[in-house]
């Protein structure tokens, strides 16, 4: 586990890696090049163009030609190994998928009227619970309030009840999923703790009234477009 709370994962194989991104919400992947070359890479970047890839290497002055290549292929950055150690952590945090995702949806909490504390610290708890099944009374738990009285002071001056607000949030990740050519939709609802591509369908059609095949389309800020309009209800 990193200081960023982020689990960081050793895959032997790439197989492994491959299996790795079909059960687990991927934020980033270290490459070795020096071990795997950038193969892999052209591999990755084409099923899974939304999750950044950094590659890694003790390089050296005449590693010119290697970090063109790493460039041309899509690598996001290059850490240099026994150098960026120190500070590996830090850039990939700040690059990954999950950091890309909540810039998206950089405008939500104005949009959806967020902005006492206390509604701003179940928002950010919400998206720190992507990936596992969330609950209003979960986010009540973590908050250490009680689910009622999250649920009421959360929904004042007109926002959305927290139960809505989890299913946005789910449903932008599974869009920006969806967009990766690596994943159907049942992937998807696996990986974000859905109970089937069902239950993904039906959150689908709740949040943006669209089916998951569309949600790749829409994108996390055309969802959160389609909740605005008129989505932003439901039972506590």
């Amino acid at each position: 586990m990193s200081r960023h709370g982020i689990r960081i994962l050793a895959c032997r194989s790439p197989e492994h890696l491959h299996s790795l991104y079909h059960r687990e919400l991927v934020d980033a992947v270290v490459v070795d090049v020096s071990t795997t070359g950038t193969d892999l890479a052209v591999e990755l970047v084409d099923s899974y163009p939304g999750i950044p890839l950094f590659a890694l290497s003790s390089f050296r002055p005449g590693d010119g030609l290697l970090l063109a290549r790493c460039r041309a292929v899509g690598f996001r950055a290059v850490l240099v190994q026994g150098v960026d150690d120190t500070v590996a952590s830090d850039l990939i945090a700040a690059r990954g998928a999950s950091r890309i995702r909540r810039q998206m949806l950089g405008d939500a909490t104005r949009l959806l009227r967020l902005s006492e504390p206390l509604q701003l610290q179940a928002w950010d708890a919400v998206l720190k619970r992507v990936g596992s099944p969330t609950r209003t009374s979960d986010i009540a738990a973590a908050m250490r309030v009680t689910r009622e009285h999250l649920s009421r002071e959360f929904a004042a001056g007109g926002a959305p009840n927290l139960k809505r607000v989890i299913d946005l949030v789910r449903t932008t990740w599974a869009a920006d999923l969806l967009s990766n050519p690596g994943y159907d939709v049942s992937t998807a609802a696996n990986i974000l703790r859905f109970s089937s591509a069902s239950h993904l369908a039906a959150s689908a059609r709740r949040v943006a009234g669209v089916t998951p095949s569309e949600l790749a389309q829409l994108g996390p800020q055309g969802v959160l477009r389609r909740f605005l309009a008129g989505r932003m209800r439901s039972r506590l």
